[in-house]
């Protein structure tokens, strides 16, 4: 019975002491937890909370240039009209291509170009944003080509071969559809075109005035084909001072020549035009023929913009 007793009470002995080891390890293992937990959001917190000074000049390069894309629209077709953005500041630069589909197909190549180059080598100030919009008449590209998108080893087609392309699938001049003067019939050369039903009454027209107005951009650019000059825009009266400084800017770094107004023709309804009228800065770049991208003289137009007029 003694004895019985005695085993008894080692083994109750036993197992407190396994017990209080175990719990122990228990309370060393919550701890180093808890302490691991806390050193990972410590670390993660440095990560996210890491200002302009800490980062590299690599990491900095590559959050300011690494272009995202925005759908704006689709065409009548249901083509997407893209525009590709660059930087992160608040200015924002806007060019555009396309408005006259396939017929000024070299203007699409242009900011094919464009993106290329800005993508791969563009670096821009820290208070810029630069966005290409490529093609705003898919659908003109498309009735031409085959396809709503125009790769730089495509060979351009002979302009009188293109102009059916020069308008959207409703046969609108997008051209003639904005709310500046606007009339339903406009004038291209010595023949009569569409200027729509009513102004902005095409959706391509809408996606790059709804874009406009939600950004409020420092200036844009719009390329046509083929004169070799460059316009300032202007509603209903002389061009503001602020276009007129950026006509000059653009053309000469680009060498091209600057004309203070278009008057081979009447133009209703023009998109630049139209952004005079909501106080935007914006230029008309006629590139020399409809099939060279003149891309050398344009990036210097481009880079001058960025570096003079919009310092």
């Amino acid at each position: 019975m003694k004895n019985t007793i005695i085993v008894v009470l080692g083994a109750i002995i036993a197992a407190l002491v396994i017990f209080m080891v175990m719990q122990g390890s228990f309370d060393t293992f919550t701890a180093n937890n808890e302490k691991s937990k806390t050193d990972t959001k410590s670390q993660t917190t440095t990560t996210t909370d890491m200002t302009d000074d800490e980062m590299t000049d690599e990491q900095m390069d590559n959050e300011d240039t690494l272009p995202t894309e925005t759908k704006i629209g689709t065409s009548v077709e249901g083509n997407d009209i893209m525009a590709y953005h660059y930087g992160t500041g608040e200015k924002e630069l806007v060019l555009v291509g396309g408005v006259h589909g396939a017929y000024a197909g070299n203007t699409t190549l242009l900011m094919n170009e464009m993106r290329t180059y800005f993508a791969a080598d563009g670096r821009l100030p820290a208070d810029i944003r630069l966005t290409i919009i490529p093609a705003l008449n898919p659908d003109g590209i498309e009735a031409v080509y085959g396809s709503p998108e125009l790769s730089e080893s495509v060979t351009l087609k002979e302009n009188n071969a293109t102009v059916a392309g020069r308008f959207n699938a409703n046969k609108v001049d997008l051209n003639r559809n904005f709310d500046c003067d606007w009339k339903a019939t406009g004038v291209w050369r010595n023949q009569t075109v569409s200027g729509g039903s009513s102004a902005f009454s095409e959706p391509e027209s809408q996606a790059i005035r709804d874009y406009v107005m939600a950004h409020k951009p420092a200036a844009v650019v719009v390329w046509f084909s083929a004169e070799g000059k460059v316009y300032p825009s202007a509603c209903s009266g002389a061009p503001s001072t602020v276009s007129t400084k950026l006509a000059s800017t653009f053309a000469e770094a680009a060498d091209y020549p600057v004309e203070s107004s278009f008057d081979a023709y009447v133009v209703n309804g023009d998109m630049v035009n139209w952004l005079a009228k909501e106080n935007i800065p914006a230029i008309s770049v006629l590139l020399t023929d409809y099939e060279t991208t003149e891309l050398s003289q344009n990036l210097d137009g481009v880079k001058a913009v960025i570096s003079t007029y919009l310092e």
